[in-house]
């Protein structure tokens, strides 16, 4: 997924952020690789400077690339006969087989400094929300198991 990174500075009589975005630093490379990173590599917070004066700096839209998502899920379901109305169906899922981490959005903000610009922060079931980061995408690895017993 594409990220556009800003950069804000207070210019306006009442202190309100101008969002802008920030001059690209020719021959220094956007991707640092560490291998004690989330994913392997940070954006390269000295490749980027604030823009001169108040104008837009020359990073185009859509310069860099976030981490992408992928997770794989397994269901297994098994029907059992019991009698002639009878069924029990005993079913196993697994959410996140193989325990890939997903990581979330990059922190784009020049202002958040060279320890946090350019880094994850958390994974991307904490990021999306809902009722349970358990079984969001790019949660940890669970399994649930069920019998039914349809009549």
């Amino acid at each position: 997924m594409p990220i556009d990174l800003f950069f804000s500075t207070a210019i306006f009589p009442n202190h309100q952020n101008a969002v802008t975005r920030p001059d690209i630093v020719p021959g220094v490379p956007s991707y640092l690789h560490e291998h004690d990173a989330p994913g392997g590599r940070i954006v390269n917070f000295a490749a980027f400077t604030a823009p001169a004066g108040t104008g837009v700096g020359d990073t185009p839209r859509n310069l860099l690339r976030d981490f992408g998502a992928w997770q794989t899920d397994l269901a297994i379901r098994r029907e059992f006969p019991i009698g002639e109305r009878w069924k029990l169906q005993f079913r196993a899922e697994s959410f996140n087989v193989f325990n890939h981490p997903n990581f979330s959005d990059i922190n784009t903000s020049l202002q958040d400094g060279p320890t946090l610009f350019g880094r994850a922060q958390t994974t991307l079931n904490n990021q999306l929300g809902g009722l349970n980061a358990l079984y969001q995408v790019g949660g940890p690895r669970s399994l649930q198991l069920a019998l039914k017993l349809v009549f």
